[in-house]
């Protein structure tokens, strides 16, 4: 369980709050197509202008690389907010980020007002964590409340640096609900515990597999990276996708998964095409058939049915990571039927944010889940079982 502050353990009436949120929205031509991260941030702001602190927002949006790009500006999601929140929200807009104009908002604040800061990434400083502009955030509040999952696995300026120059740091509801949520699942689960892991590569999941072999009953491999598990026992994978300096990494695995008693799933059947194209014919093939002109694409029919099996009797389900080339509707169905399996069964059901969380919500399924990770990196982090410094950094209780 989390043993860090939360809000809930503070009281800001009349004390300026600085909330690092995730604010890092999908834009198009300067409007917001998808506002599930500032819903998401808002109970933690509520709660802070309920107490009657005046609460300035920061967050990145993007990579502008330390400099001013109006197309990252975040007067998009001060709008926004104010449609959200039902009250202003005042947009400090400043290339520096912490100049005339916030300064300014700031010293103009009464208690329960709303600043939002400019993206911290107009600033090179943020992503190197340097001291100057971390004194400059912290020189506007007296409280710090980070509730940016998404950034928690990285030690920026406004995540990390400007809690040593503020009194008091917390986590945010956001925080505190996927620390517990992701945290438990992985080191108090309730069993069986099964995780799914797809996407393209071995490499990028190397210590999650690695530390998940160690706590789970099942460990499900679907995505690209099942080719580099198959070519490891010796089948033909044709023009998958395969990294053949992971070979002996897959055969480890699979070793250590026979030592630790964990079921270790790899697909029996897949769905191949000659090109890597949505509108290429595509047919099934059974395991170690794949011919040497062709490349697997999602998981065939019977390989969906061992894993929905799998599933049944799961009280707890981690999943990151699709288990194909899910943006091309002919080769989602490995995808879908995997979200559907989880939808349907009575466990504790996490996605691993990034690609499984887009997927799990354009599918439809996502209120069936009971928990969606805000962040892609920092919740892979969270499974190999990292100390996230975002985390790290706020006061103990």
């Amino acid at each position: 369980m989390l043993n860090k502050k939360t809000v809930d353990d503070i009281n800001v009436k009349g004390q300026r709050v600085l909330v690092r949120c995730d604010f890092n929205v999908p834009l198009a031509d300067g409007v917001i197509t998808d506002d599930t991260r500032l819903v998401a941030a808002l109970p933690t702001i509520k709660k802070l202008i309920n107490d009657g602190g005046k609460v300035i927002l920061c967050s990145h949006l993007g990579k502008p690389k330390g400099e001013p790009k109006p197309e990252l500006s975040l007067a998009p999601v001060a709008v926004a907010l104010e449609k959200l929140l039902g009250q202003p929200v005042k947009f400090a807009a400043d290339a520096t980020v912490v100049g005339d104009n916030a300064k300014a908002a700031v010293a103009a604040m009464k208690d329960g007002d709303v600043v939002l800061l400019e993206n911290t990434r107009y600033r090179a400083e943020e992503t190197k964590n340097g001291e100057a502009f971390s004194k400059e955030l912290a020189s506007l509040a007296d409280v710090f409340v980070d509730d940016a999952f998404g950034t928690a696995h990285r030690a920026h300026c406004s995540n990390v640096g400007v809690t040593q120059f503020v009194k008091t740091s917390v986590v945010g509801y956001l925080m505190e609900k996927e620390i517990n949520f992701l945290g438990n699942a992985v080191d108090n689960p309730k069993r069986p515990f099964v995780a799914i892991l797809g996407g393209s590569k071995v490499s990028s999941k190397i210590s999650v597999i690695n530390n998940l072999l160690d706590k789970v009953d099942t460990l499900i491999i679907g995505g690209g990276m099942a080719y580099t598990f198959m070519k490891a026992l010796g089948e033909e994978v044709g023009q998958s996708l395969l990294e053949e300096d992971y070979l002996d990494y897959a055969k480890e695995m699979m070793e250590k998964a026979k030592k630790n008693n964990v079921k270790l799933l790899i697909p029996v059947d897949t769905v191949v095409a000659k090109e890597f194209s949505n509108d290429a014919p595509f047919h099934t093939v059974g395991r170690g058939q794949i011919a040497a002109d062709e490349q697997g694409l999602d998981i065939g029919e019977e390989t969906r049915k061992l894993y929905a099996d799998a599933l049944k009797d799961a009280k707890t389900v981690v999943w990151n990571g699709p288990m194909g080339v899910f943006e091309m509707p002919n080769f989602a169905k490995g995808t879908i039927a995997v979200a559907k399996a989880m939808a349907e069964i009575d466990a504790v059901t996490i996605i691993g944010g990034g690609d499984s969380a887009a997927a799990v919500n354009q599918l439809g399924f996502g209120d069936k889940m009971t928990h969606i990770s805000t962040g892609g990196g920092a919740s892979l982090e969270f499974l190999e079982g990292k100390e996230l410094p975002g985390v790290a950094a706020a006061n103990d209780k």
